[in-house]
């Protein structure tokens, strides 16, 4: 089974095998919600390519993006922690394949390894440390900034320097209205940062991206890396 995921690629041999033969690698079709917040968690899901935005929904004002998931991570593990209920809503954005398994069985296996659970529990802080940080990143920081930071996370978790979104998507994931983002993507487009064509971005100059990017950018990478590294550990 091929394993680009860097949770999975963390763990030993012997708790590996107790978790692989229930992995099944399943579709990430882009829009599809894999957990809605407040509602049961029914799968855990390891992504091996694509990317999942974490989302607030707050009914009388849209929807705001507070994280964000590659292979670097996953989505439902804290089930394995004994949480049933998910806390935020976990949305496809770019479609790819996932690693998933029953939230079920997940929680039985992390009843028989340590290492699963220690592997949760740094997840936990580490999505829980991007979380506050794109919380205060959204109330603090100006739009260019944020919008930045957004376009290269993304290009980092995708692992691509063309993103397929639009900018209507890019408003509300920023909880900004649509023309503010057309006017600082032209900005961008005209200093030769990005170019847009047909519902796609592609990034021109990353180097003079991060110097627009707000701190946050390398916070939260650097946080992510601490808590999950890149290199697996498996022996």
């Amino acid at each position: 089974m091929p394993n680009r995921n860097r949770l999975l690629a963390s763990l030993k041999a012997n708790d590996f095998s107790l978790l692989s033969r229930y992995l099944r690698e399943v579709p990430l079709d882009q829009g599809a919600f894999l957990e809605e917040r407040g509602e049961r968690v029914d799968a855990v899901h390891f992504p091996q390519t694509g990317m999942i935005s974490l989302i607030v929904e707050m009914p009388e004002d849209g929807s705001i993006e507070v994280g964000t998931v590659g292979r670097e991570g996953g989505v439902g593990l804290t089930v394995g922690l004994g949480s049933r209920i998910a806390s935020v809503s976990a949305l496809v954005q770019v479609s790819g394949t996932s690693l998933s398994v029953s939230a079920s069985r997940f929680r039985a296996v992390a009843a028989l390894s340590s290492q699963i659970r220690d592997m949760s529990i740094r997840y936990a802080e580490s999505q829980t440390g991007q979380i506050q940080q794109t919380a205060a990143c959204n109330a603090l920081h100006d739009v260019p900034s944020r919008l930045s930071r957004w376009l290269l996370q993304t290009s980092d978790k995708i692992e691509d320097d063309t993103i397929p979104f639009t900018r209507e998507f890019l408003g509300k994931m920023l909880g900004v209205q649509r023309p503010t983002i057309s006017s600082i993507a032209a900005k961008f487009e005209a200093d030769g940062l990005i170019h847009t064509h047909r519902g796609q971005i592609e990034l021109l100059d990353k180097k003079r991206l991060e110097k627009q990017a707000c701190s946050c950018y390398k916070f939260i990478d650097r946080h992510i890396d601490r808590l999950v590294p890149k290199s697996g550990s498996r022996k």
